[in-house]
């Protein structure tokens, strides 16, 4: 009978057999070809197993331009719903490219609104999967509004909950406004790309020849836009990093801190450390080697890898507490803040603060960069950014000068001045206006003006051993209460710990207002 409960559980087995297959087999077989999951595959192998609870199975689009009354798939080209990953709730959207080529529309955009709003209401990180032809442009103004909406949330969710991008096939278009507004964006070599406007549109109007890898893949957009945070090799590894980071960051803003487990000891000694910041001054070495050796297990996620290699950003944890780190990199233009690495910094930093994760910023940096490009480029809007982003700042923040601390950007980097709650040295570092070549040849130019060959450089060597012997060491600025501690090297990770487990309850109210104007 028609109306019998058999045959009403019939018809629902029927939908959602129909909406799970998606654009049908064809389609399904031609995106493994490419070397890509489906949308509820990759749901499946990025959540906890079991865990995914999917809204919105039976939406179908309402357009009935162009013969799209024809073309109608249950659930519009997107899966959505909520899940858990390592334990936590998390909500997703992924969308199918099986499906009228992943593209938005109205339906499309409002499954994604709706996952969106959930999140921000349970507070819980949103996943996005994006795997889409950009707008349906049978949708016509539909579909831009619809895009537009999507906007205003992740907006609305910002500083709120995490939000992270997944790309995982072309996202071209206004479709790449709403992965720049997340938190992080995840690129898979060679099947993932991002741009406004595509290869065939620049040759047109630039003539310039250029493939769509090469304009928009993980390789350009990882290492010179500085677009993505992490660069996958394939989607199982995007995966694993997207559950890596999730380890690492809390479900939201309001949510209380956690720590992670480990059975690496709190007052293990940094015995690697002794010798690791050269005697001579103008010798790089690697600043991941103590951080890694202060971390808890060794273990660094890094972010931005690629970009900006002159600062190093990531998340690590001490004796459980989870932190994320910020360091200059003497191995790269000798640690020195330049445009990008101010920004990228920045960036980070203000993650870190919206979400309440501790800052362990460790310094060896000899100023910004000079150069015509680099002030026409923006510096000083740029390392504006990176001061903004420290002041504003109210975790827990300990800072570690290792060596140079010049200038400007000894201010910067996190200084006691502007907001850090416990400042540290080795007997390495050196706090000064700038090298100790420099500031002789200003400070002492009337005397070295009338000296000529052996006479002046013998000269010129006295005055820089009496200037470093004065200022290029940490204890004047300790003897200001500006260093709260100089330490030796060993006792790094155990001096760090007590101090982040001392501000553990730090509490630092703002001034009321609608919101500060950073330099942008």
């Amino acid at each position: 009978m028609p109306d019998s409960l058999e045959h009403k559980r019939d018809l629902l087995r029927q939908f959602r057999k129909r909406s799970e297959e998606g654009g049908g087999p064809d389609r399904v077989a031609k995106q493994h070809a490419e070397g890509k999951y489906t949308a509820r595959e990759r749901i499946d192998r990025l959540v906890d197993p079991g865990s995914f609870l999917e809204f919105d199975k039976f939406v179908v689009h309402n357009c009935r331009y162009f013969g799209m009354d024809k073309k109608q798939f249950m659930g519009d080209g997107v899966v959505t719903g909520i899940a858990a990953i390592n334990g936590q709730k998390v909500a997703v959207y992924s969308q199918d490219f099986t499906v009228l080529g992943g593209s938005l529309g109205g339906a499309h955009a409002q499954k994604i609104v709706k996952v969106m709003e959930f999140a921000a209401k349970t507070r819980i990180p949103m996943i996005g999967i994006n795997d889409s032809g950009g707008a349906r442009i049978q949708e016509g103004v539909v579909s831009l509004g619809a895009y537009a909406e999507i906007f205003r949330r992740n907006v609305d969710c910002s500083g709120i909950i995490p939000q992270i991008s997944l790309i995982m096939g072309p996202c071209a278009g206004g479709a790449v406004y709403s992965p720049a507004m997340t938190d992080f964006i995840f690129m898979v070599d060679r099947t993932s790309y991002m741009f406004v406007t595509g290869p065939d549109v620049i040759k047109a109007v630039t003539h310039e020849e250029i493939t769509k890898e090469e304009l928009g893949g993980a390789g350009p957009h990882s290492a010179k836009s500085g677009v993505a945070h992490f660069k996958c090799t394939d989607e199982d590894e995007c995966f694993e990093r997207v559950r890596e980071l999730l380890t690492y960051i809390p479900a939201a803003c309001d949510a209380p801190p956690t720590r992670l487990a480990t059975t690496d000891p709190v007052d293990r000694e940094n015995v690697r450390l002794r010798e690791i910041v050269p005697a001579n001054p103008k010798k790089p070495y690697d600043i991941k080697e103590i951080i890694l050796d202060v971390l808890d297990d060794a273990h660094f996620l890094e972010v931005q890898k690629d970009y900006a290699k002159n600062i190093v950003c990531g998340f690590g944890s001490i004796g459980g507490i989870k932190v994320g780190v910020v360091a200059n990199q003497p191995m790269v233009l000798a640690g020195v803040l330049d445009t990008d690495s101010s920004a990228k910094a920045a960036r980070f930093v203000r993650f870190c603060d919206a979400f309440g994760i501790p800052i362990f910023t460790l310094v060896d940096v000899p100023g910004f960069m000079p150069g015509v490009g680099q002030e026409h480029g923006g510096i000083i809007r740029q390392g504006a950014k990176l001061l903004y982003a420290y002041c504003e700042a109210r975790v827990p923040m300990v800072t570690l000068i290792t060596r140079k601390a010049y200038g400007g950007a000894y201010d910067v980097m996190a200084s006691k001045h502007i907001g850090g709650d416990v400042n540290l040295a080795y007997p390495t570092a050196e706090i000064a206006v700038m090298g100790v070549e420099g500031a002789v040849s200003i400070i002492f130019r009337g005397e070295l003006s009338g000296l000529n060959g052996d006479a002046f450089a013998a000269k010129k060597q006295e005055l820089v051993d009496g200037y470093e012997q004065e200022f290029s060491n940490p204890y004047k600025a300790a003897e200001l209460g500006y260093l709260d501690e100089v330490i030796m090297p060993e006792e790094t990770r155990s001096r760090v710990y007590r101090y982040f487990e001392a501000l553990t309850n730090k509490h630092q109210s703002r001034p009321h207002r609608f919101h500060g104007n950073i330099p942008l």
